[in-house]
């Protein structure tokens, strides 16, 4: 069959009646939320999904709102990031979520699916609503001068992500992600760790921590890791990201003292707990403002996340070791979302460009989810000429909101997880019972947040559309658990109904 693609010479892309619909360019989790949430809000959309015309590496299914890896959405529990996150993206009346939770399969407190029988729901529930038009057709380049919303996730086409950095003036745009692990700083120990930036650079200090090794530590590591049990990749991943980044166990398998004159080079740092030169060093290097997540410099990996879990915690200092996130090597596009997008997930050149989704830098089904819902929601505002939902960053999804708009100069995809919080006024050592007090506190922002839209003109629609009420059912259940009761609240079959 031959490609269909679009261009802006094409009738459809400019002129004609049907150029005033929004479009919506991706059918992924990110963009089927999107184009049911637009049009349940009474907005007329086209979808455009190359499927089944053109498949990528990791699809095989012609249905929407595909999962190509896990068929795990994460935790239910309240009391933890992912769970969090659901409650906040129901709350805001995502689409996909109910429906997933409908073909939930038994997998303990995390909520997996039925993959095909999700994506086949949602797949009918799009090409048979009356406002929904679906184009098989691949969007080669984008019109700056038409609405839309670019939801093509990690594997977007290369001539698309170049007219995206022509359009929007994207300082960066990233083909491939090689990211390293980054960590809780309360599971790092102080009595190990030191403070230091090489050669005492004056202010650097508090920037990086330092696990300092000696030989036998090393040597141990060393062995460890060159045995460990890495990540299948595909040969067109393994072409451009060796040339671009090796991991750590490849450098470590080119000689024994690879990593003594690369990512654990000792040199310029003193001990203080010896008062000499280590060995080796590992160095963390601050991720966040508040300093609660840290950053394995030069540990991109392909260690499966298991081993990395056994083979890092080797690491003096990380023997207790709390992942944020694990790391990566994939092919993964996305934007350096700080120099190019607003908050509302608009273009900062252009404000009728939106994105969602993976191509953001939010990485995981439930943000990807979540993501294509907020934008939605602002398309909406925006074309009643009303100001932007910016969410308050106490909230999960407020935070990750703000994560892209972030200074961040290194600039990497995030997930939802409790790091990227503002820390709590308290500090309370029980974990799960901390996570119960972030939840807490998201939620009664949230929920002001909610109540404060009462003074839009659409609030009466945007009420009709949300569902504040899971707000309120689970605080009860929350804050007796915080008192002291035994479970926590969990997301069950019929929320979101």
């Amino acid at each position: 069959m031959p490609m269909n693609k679009l261009n802006e010479n094409d009738s459809m892309t400019r002129g004609g009646a049907e150029a005033v619909l929004p479009r919506i360019i991706g059918a992924g989790l990110a963009g089927a939320e999107a184009a049911l949430s637009l049009a349940e809000l009474g907005i007329r959309v086209e979808l455009f999904e190359m499927k089944p015309i053109q498949m990528t590496e990791a699809h095989h299914s012609r249905d929407f709102a595909e999962l190509v890896c896990s068929n795990s959405l994460k935790a239910r529990r309240l009391n933890s990031a992912s769970g969090l996150l659901k409650y906040e993206a129901l709350a805001l009346g995502s689409e996909l979520l109910p429906m997933a939770m409908k073909h939930a399969v038994p997998a303990g407190g995390a909520l997996a699916i039925d993959r095909e029988e999700f994506s086949s729901q949602v797949s009918e529930r799009i090409r048979n609503h009356p406002l929904i038009e679906v184009r098989e057709a691949r969007v080669d380049c984008i019109d700056p001068g038409h609405l839309s919303l670019i939801a093509t996730g990690p594997l977007t086409e290369p001539e698309l992500l170049a007219s995206i950095q022509t359009e929007i003036a994207a300082e960066r745009a990233y083909f491939f992600d090689a990211a390293a692990p980054i960590i809780a700083r309360d599971s790092i120990d102080f009595g190990r760790v030191f403070s230091a930036s090489r050669y005492q650079n004056p202010g650097a200090d508090q920037d990086y921590l330092n696990c300092p090794m000696e030989r036998e530590e090393y040597e141990r590591f060393y062995e460890a890791l060159v045995s460990a049990e890495v990540a299948d990749i595909h040969d067109f991943e393994r072409r451009h990201l060796f040339s671009a980044c090796m991991p750590i166990e490849e450098i470590a398998r080119t000689g024994r003292d690879s990593m003594r004159f690369g990512p654990l080079k000792p040199v310029g740092l003193i001990d203080p707990h010896t008062g000499r030169r280590p060995y080796a060093c590992v160095q963390l290097r601050r991720e966040d403002t508040h300093g609660e997540m840290w950053n394995l410099v030069g540990f991109q990996t392909r260690l499966k996340f298991p081993e990395q879990k056994r083979v890092f915690s080797m690491i003096p200092g990380l023997e207790s070791m709390e992942f944020y996130r694990y790391g990566v090597m994939h092919r993964n596009s996305y934007l350096h979302a700080p120099s190019c997008l607003n908050l509302n997930f608009s273009a900062k050149k252009n404000p009728l460009i939106f994105f969602a989704g993976q191509i953001t830098g939010l990485e995981g089904y439930v943000p990807a989810i979540a993501s294509g819902r907020l934008a939605a929601l602002n398309i909406y505002l925006q074309s009643r000429g009303e100001e932007p939902l910016i969410l308050p960053a106490e909230t999960m999804l407020g935070a990750l909101q703000h994560y892209l708009n972030s200074s961040t100069k290194d600039y990497q995809p995030m997930t939802a997880n409790l790091g990227i919080l503002a820390p709590l006024e308290l500090k309370i050592r029980d974990k799960k019972r901390r996570a119960g007090h972030y939840a807490a506190r998201s939620l009664r922002r949230l929920l002001d947040f909610m109540t404060s839209l009462e003074e839009r003109e659409s609030a009466d629609f945007l009420r009709a559309h949300m569902r504040a009420h899971i707000i309120s059912e689970a605080l009860g259940p929350l804050e007796a658990y915080l008192d002291g009761a035994e479970f926590c609240p969990e997301l069950l079959a019929g929320h979101g109904d």
